[in-house]
């Protein structure tokens, strides 16, 4: 399988890939403006440090963002970023893009389920073959994160993947080996992030291999699948920071490296 890392959006983040023995980025773009990364100058400073170090892109997300307004409608300054991002995507030789949408409770359930299909659907179709779309099963801003709604949305768009992170169904209070299994055929690129739950409680999300995940038996699911998309760290504690987070990342890519005989 595929290893690669969330980094920072410029050359110095590609340069970090290469520093960690990987061999794919991946960009997670959430504010409001994104002229810095989608300009001229930028975009030719990242392929530039992408030739140089060997390292090419597995995904472009963007996370937490109002894709619709309070009445339901399309927001039309995100679409065209998501848009911009795609573009950006095609530029880098970005294989995925990553989305969610947010809940209007000012309307019905089915509205809501018919919004988020219309409007992936155009992401898709503006993407034409070139960038695979799918959604992320985090719950920041986005209630696309179970198979409650991957059954009807992603149920009408086949192409429609999954961006998948164990961590957060565990956090869900859900099965994660279960919804692996029913789910990963669709299954477009997947994080590698730690999680302890403790009685229900979270507690922490400590570098993989030092928590709670059976992340042998959750990657025999994905070769059971046939998954051939990038396994993307995300170093996410508060706990593991500075020299201690280093360390942990460090055990972390050693591990995931050993389970997937990488090394």
């Amino acid at each position: 399988m595929k290893l690669g890392i969330i980094t920072s959006h410029d050359a110095a983040g590609i340069e970090r890939v290469r520093h960690y023995g990987l061999d794919y980025a991946e960009f997670d773009v959430n504010g409001d403006d994104i002229t810095y990364l989608t300009n001229d100058a930028a975009v030719a400073s990242i392929l530039e440090a992408m030739k140089k170090n060997d390292v090419a892109m597995s995904a472009v997300g963007r996370w937490g963002r109002n894709r619709l307004n309070a009445d339901g409608s399309v927001n039309e300054k995100e679409f065209s970023q998501e848009k911009e991002l795609i573009d950006l995507c095609i530029t880098l030789g970005c294989p995925v893009y990553i989305s969610g949408m947010n809940y209007v409770k000012d309307i019905s359930y089915f509205s809501n389920i018919s919004a988020a299909i219309a409007y992936f659907q155009a992401l898709i179709e503006y993407a034409a073959g070139k960038v695979k779309i799918c959604t992320y099963n985090c719950d920041w801003n986005s209630y696309v994160n179970t198979p409650k709604a991957w059954e009807l949305i992603h149920g009408h768009l086949p192409e429609l993947g999954i961006k998948f992170d164990p961590s957060h169904t565990i956090n869900g209070g859900r099965d994660y080996l279960r919804e692996a299994v029913e789910w990963s055929s669709r299954f477009y690129h997947v994080h590698i992030k730690g999680t302890i739950n403790v009685a229900g409680v979270h507690v922490d999300d400590p570098p993989a291999g030092l928590d709670m995940i059976n992340w042998s038996a959750f990657l025999s699911i994905l070769r059971h699948s046939k998954y051939d998309g990038v396994l993307s760290f995300e170093p996410h504690s508060e706990t593991w920071q500075g020299e201690l987070g280093e360390k942990g990342l460090e055990y972390s890519i050693r591990y995931i490296k050993k389970l997937t005989f990488a090394e």
